[in-house]
Protein backbone atom coordinates (compact mmCIF):
# COMPACT_ATOMS: atom_id res chain seq x y z
CA UNK A 1 0.00 0.00 0.00
CA UNK A 2 1.36 3.41 -1.28
CA UNK A 3 1.29 6.32 1.77
CA UNK A 4 -0.33 9.18 0.38
CA UNK A 5 0.68 12.81 2.96
CA UNK A 6 -2.00 15.24 3.44
CA UNK A 7 -0.98 18.27 1.41
CA UNK A 8 -0.57 20.15 4.94
CA UNK A 9 2.11 17.68 5.56
CA UNK A 10 4.16 17.88 2.10
CA UNK A 11 5.92 20.99 2.85
CA UNK A 12 7.12 19.64 6.45
CA UNK A 13 9.50 16.22 5.59
CA UNK A 14 12.37 16.91 6.32
CA UNK A 15 15.73 15.40 4.51
CA UNK A 16 15.43 12.23 5.57
CA UNK A 17 12.02 11.73 4.11
CA UNK A 18 9.99 11.43 7.46
CA UNK A 19 7.69 14.06 9.18
CA UNK A 20 9.24 15.66 12.21
CA UNK A 21 8.52 14.31 15.22
CA UNK A 22 7.80 16.45 18.24
CA UNK A 23 10.06 18.00 20.54
CA UNK A 24 11.28 15.22 23.39
CA UNK A 25 9.72 15.97 27.05
CA UNK A 26 10.77 13.01 28.95
CA UNK A 27 13.67 14.92 30.95
CA UNK A 28 12.84 17.11 33.76
CA UNK A 29 14.79 20.46 32.79
CA UNK A 30 15.21 23.81 34.60
CA UNK A 31 12.52 25.72 33.06
CA UNK A 32 13.03 28.98 31.43
CA UNK A 33 10.73 31.98 31.35
CA UNK A 34 9.05 32.79 28.02
CA UNK A 35 10.36 35.58 25.63
CA UNK A 36 10.51 38.86 26.25
CA UNK A 37 12.71 37.45 29.68
CA UNK A 38 13.23 39.98 32.70
CA UNK A 39 16.65 37.68 33.32
CA UNK A 40 18.09 34.69 31.96
CA UNK A 41 18.70 36.90 28.86
CA UNK A 42 21.47 35.76 26.11
CA UNK A 43 22.67 38.33 24.10
CA UNK A 44 24.71 37.12 20.87
CA UNK A 45 27.96 39.00 19.03
CA UNK A 46 27.21 38.90 15.06
CA UNK A 47 30.08 39.31 13.41
CA UNK A 48 29.22 39.31 10.20
CA UNK A 49 27.58 36.53 9.03
CA UNK A 50 25.53 35.99 5.78
CA UNK A 51 21.52 36.92 5.41
CA UNK A 52 20.81 33.30 5.16
CA UNK A 53 22.71 32.16 8.27
CA UNK A 54 21.26 34.57 10.12
CA UNK A 55 17.82 33.22 8.70
CA UNK A 56 19.07 29.02 9.61
CA UNK A 57 20.04 30.37 12.71
CA UNK A 58 16.96 32.10 13.68
CA UNK A 59 14.71 28.48 12.06
CA UNK A 60 16.88 26.44 14.83
CA UNK A 61 17.98 28.70 17.56
CA UNK A 62 15.40 31.97 18.05
CA UNK A 63 13.72 30.94 21.27
CA UNK A 64 17.50 30.61 22.81
CA UNK A 65 18.17 34.42 22.22
CA UNK A 66 16.87 37.93 23.33
CA UNK A 67 19.64 40.33 22.01
CA UNK A 68 21.39 40.11 18.86
CA UNK A 69 24.21 42.69 18.22
CA UNK A 70 25.68 43.53 15.34
CA UNK A 71 29.27 44.03 16.39
CA UNK A 72 31.79 47.36 16.01
CA UNK A 73 30.65 49.16 13.41
CA UNK A 74 29.31 46.36 10.96
CA UNK A 75 25.72 47.66 10.70
CA UNK A 76 27.04 50.18 8.56
CA UNK A 77 29.35 47.70 6.09
CA UNK A 78 26.37 45.52 5.81
CA UNK A 79 24.65 45.54 2.92
CA UNK A 80 21.54 42.95 4.32
CA UNK A 81 20.89 44.55 7.37
CA UNK A 82 17.60 45.88 7.29
CA UNK A 83 16.56 42.41 5.75
CA UNK A 84 18.47 40.94 9.13
CA UNK A 85 16.86 43.30 11.28
CA UNK A 86 13.22 41.88 9.60
CA UNK A 87 14.28 38.42 10.16
CA UNK A 88 14.76 38.91 13.79
CA UNK A 89 11.83 40.92 14.62
CA UNK A 90 9.82 38.24 12.86
CA UNK A 91 11.22 36.06 15.32
CA UNK A 92 11.00 37.53 18.55
CA UNK A 93 14.83 38.32 18.34
CA UNK A 94 15.51 42.14 19.83
CA UNK A 95 17.88 43.45 17.37
CA UNK A 96 20.82 45.66 18.43
CA UNK A 97 23.52 48.42 17.22
CA UNK A 98 27.36 48.25 18.14
CA UNK A 99 28.42 50.65 21.04
CA UNK A 100 31.26 51.65 18.32
CA UNK A 101 29.39 52.56 15.70
CA UNK A 102 27.80 55.25 17.94
CA UNK A 103 31.03 56.32 19.55
CA UNK A 104 32.82 56.88 15.97
CA UNK A 105 29.45 58.93 15.35
CA UNK A 106 29.55 61.01 18.35
CA UNK A 107 33.55 61.69 17.78
CA UNK A 108 32.86 62.85 14.21
CA UNK A 109 29.80 65.43 15.12
CA UNK A 110 26.77 62.97 13.91
CA UNK A 111 25.65 61.01 16.56
CA UNK A 112 21.86 61.82 15.57
CA UNK A 113 22.79 60.97 12.06
CA UNK A 114 23.41 57.57 13.27
CA UNK A 115 20.16 57.44 15.49
CA UNK A 116 18.25 58.31 12.57
CA UNK A 117 19.95 55.54 10.76
CA UNK A 118 18.99 53.12 13.06
CA UNK A 119 15.55 54.52 13.25
CA UNK A 120 15.18 53.74 9.63
CA UNK A 121 16.85 50.27 9.58
CA UNK A 122 14.18 49.66 12.68
CA UNK A 123 16.65 48.82 15.21
CA UNK A 124 15.35 47.88 18.76
CA UNK A 125 18.02 48.92 21.05
CA UNK A 126 20.90 51.04 20.89
CA UNK A 127 24.17 50.34 22.79
CA UNK A 128 25.80 53.61 24.25
CA UNK A 129 29.67 52.77 24.66
CA UNK A 130 32.48 55.29 26.09
CA UNK A 131 35.30 52.48 26.05
CA UNK A 132 37.03 53.45 22.44
CA UNK A 133 37.30 57.11 22.61
CA UNK A 134 37.58 59.70 25.18
CA UNK A 135 33.59 60.90 25.51
CA UNK A 136 33.15 61.95 29.28
CA UNK A 137 30.12 60.62 30.88
CA UNK A 138 28.02 63.67 30.52
CA UNK A 139 28.10 63.11 26.65
CA UNK A 140 27.39 59.26 27.40
CA UNK A 141 24.32 60.30 29.04
CA UNK A 142 23.24 62.71 26.72
CA UNK A 143 23.44 60.05 24.07
CA UNK A 144 21.53 57.32 26.48
CA UNK A 145 18.87 60.25 26.93
CA UNK A 146 18.46 60.81 23.39
CA UNK A 147 18.24 56.93 22.67
CA UNK A 148 15.57 56.72 24.74
CA UNK A 149 13.65 59.54 24.07
CA UNK A 150 13.55 58.11 20.23
CA UNK A 151 12.35 54.89 21.23
CA UNK A 152 14.94 52.18 21.46
CA UNK A 153 15.84 50.24 24.14
CA UNK A 154 19.31 51.18 25.59
CA UNK A 155 22.07 49.23 26.52
CA UNK A 156 25.32 50.70 28.66
CA UNK A 157 28.59 49.40 28.33
CA UNK A 158 30.36 50.35 31.74
CA UNK A 159 34.28 49.29 31.61
CA UNK A 160 37.15 50.18 29.68
CA UNK A 161 38.24 47.93 26.13
CA UNK A 162 41.65 49.32 27.52
CA UNK A 163 43.72 46.81 29.04
CA UNK A 164 45.89 48.67 30.74
CA UNK A 165 43.31 50.43 32.47
CA UNK A 166 42.58 49.96 36.13
CA UNK A 167 39.45 48.21 36.93
CA UNK A 168 37.85 50.25 40.08
CA UNK A 169 34.00 48.53 41.32
CA UNK A 170 33.48 51.81 43.23
CA UNK A 171 33.48 53.32 39.62
CA UNK A 172 31.81 50.68 37.87
CA UNK A 173 29.07 51.06 40.68
CA UNK A 174 28.90 54.74 40.48
CA UNK A 175 28.87 54.46 36.26
CA UNK A 176 26.00 51.98 36.25
CA UNK A 177 23.71 54.45 39.15
CA UNK A 178 24.14 57.81 36.57
CA UNK A 179 23.80 55.58 33.37
CA UNK A 180 20.66 54.34 34.93
CA UNK A 181 19.25 57.39 36.11
CA UNK A 182 20.22 58.50 32.27
CA UNK A 183 17.34 56.29 31.19
CA UNK A 184 19.33 53.07 30.34
CA UNK A 185 17.60 49.62 30.68
CA UNK A 186 20.50 47.21 30.55
CA UNK A 187 23.67 47.67 31.58
CA UNK A 188 26.78 45.42 29.59
CA UNK A 189 29.85 44.68 31.53
CA UNK A 190 32.82 44.90 29.68
CA UNK A 191 34.73 41.59 28.01
CA UNK A 192 34.88 42.36 24.39
CA UNK A 193 34.90 40.14 22.43
CA UNK A 194 37.98 38.54 23.20
CA UNK A 195 37.59 38.09 27.00
CA UNK A 196 40.73 39.54 28.47
CA UNK A 197 39.82 42.95 29.60
CA UNK A 198 37.34 44.70 31.39
CA UNK A 199 35.31 41.85 33.85
CA UNK A 200 38.75 39.36 32.88
CA UNK A 201 42.25 39.42 33.37
CA UNK A 202 44.48 39.03 30.13
CA UNK A 203 44.22 34.93 30.91
CA UNK A 204 40.84 35.19 30.31
CA UNK A 205 40.05 34.76 34.42
CA UNK A 206 37.25 36.39 35.40
CA UNK A 207 38.18 39.67 38.45
CA UNK A 208 35.74 37.49 41.18
CA UNK A 209 35.91 40.91 43.43
CA UNK A 210 34.50 42.85 40.61
CA UNK A 211 31.73 40.47 39.59
CA UNK A 212 31.31 40.06 43.90
CA UNK A 213 30.61 44.18 43.62
CA UNK A 214 28.61 43.80 40.74
CA UNK A 215 26.07 41.63 42.52
CA UNK A 216 25.70 44.58 45.32
CA UNK A 217 24.06 46.75 43.22
CA UNK A 218 20.90 48.07 43.06
CA UNK A 219 20.66 47.61 39.26
CA UNK A 220 22.05 43.86 39.31
CA UNK A 221 19.31 42.47 37.50
CA UNK A 222 20.20 44.79 34.61
CA UNK A 223 23.71 43.89 34.12
CA UNK A 224 24.80 41.67 30.94
CA UNK A 225 27.78 40.09 31.55
CA UNK A 226 29.92 39.80 28.07
CA UNK A 227 31.18 36.30 28.32
CA UNK A 228 32.39 35.28 24.77
CA UNK A 229 34.41 32.00 26.35
CA UNK A 230 32.81 29.27 27.21
CA UNK A 231 34.69 28.51 30.03
CA UNK A 232 33.04 32.23 31.38
CA UNK A 233 30.06 31.71 30.38
CA UNK A 234 30.02 28.75 32.38
CA UNK A 235 31.65 29.80 35.49
CA UNK A 236 29.43 32.79 35.54
CA UNK A 237 26.60 30.45 35.61
CA UNK A 238 28.02 28.71 38.70
CA UNK A 239 28.52 32.00 40.27
CA UNK A 240 25.49 33.96 39.72
CA UNK A 241 23.19 30.90 38.56
CA UNK A 242 21.39 29.78 35.29
CA UNK A 243 19.58 32.64 35.48
CA UNK A 244 22.66 35.59 34.72
CA UNK A 245 22.04 37.67 32.00
CA UNK A 246 25.59 36.99 29.55
CA UNK A 247 26.39 38.66 26.60
CA UNK A 248 28.65 38.17 23.27
CA UNK A 249 28.50 34.73 23.05
CA UNK A 250 29.32 33.76 19.58
CA UNK A 251 26.73 32.31 17.01
CA UNK A 252 28.48 29.12 17.69
CA UNK A 253 28.28 28.71 21.19
CA UNK A 254 24.81 29.48 21.42
CA UNK A 255 23.14 25.88 21.56
CA UNK A 256 25.73 24.98 23.87
CA UNK A 257 25.05 27.77 26.25
CA UNK A 258 21.47 26.86 26.46
CA UNK A 259 21.87 23.31 27.33
CA UNK A 260 24.25 24.40 30.16
CA UNK A 261 21.14 26.89 31.29
CA UNK A 262 18.57 24.16 31.50
CA UNK A 263 21.23 21.38 32.75
CA UNK A 264 22.40 19.49 30.14
CA UNK A 265 26.02 19.83 30.43
CA UNK A 266 28.06 18.32 32.66
CA UNK A 267 29.32 21.37 33.59
CA UNK A 268 26.70 23.08 34.89
CA UNK A 269 24.46 19.62 35.76
CA UNK A 270 24.81 20.45 39.41
CA UNK A 271 24.08 24.02 39.53
CA UNK A 272 20.76 23.38 37.87
CA UNK A 273 19.81 20.49 39.58
CA UNK A 274 20.67 22.30 42.88
CA UNK A 275 23.67 19.66 43.73
CA UNK A 276 25.64 23.10 44.73
CA UNK A 277 26.88 26.22 43.50
CA UNK A 278 30.59 26.72 45.08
Amino acid sequence: MVNILPLEAIGRVDVRGSLPSDPPSFLKLRERAQKPRRSGLTHVLDKGSPLETTRDMLRQMAAYVDIWKFGWGSAYLDPTIREKVAALKSENVKSCTGGTLLEIAWHQGCADDMLRFATDMNFDCIEVSDGATDMPLSEKRGLISRARDRGFEVLSEIGSKDPKKAVDPDCWLAEIEGDVAAGAHWIVAEGRESGTVGLYRPDGQIRRGLVDALTQSAHAGRIIYESPQKSQQSCLLRLLGPSVNLGNVLLEDLMGLEAIRVGLRADSFGVVAGQGSD
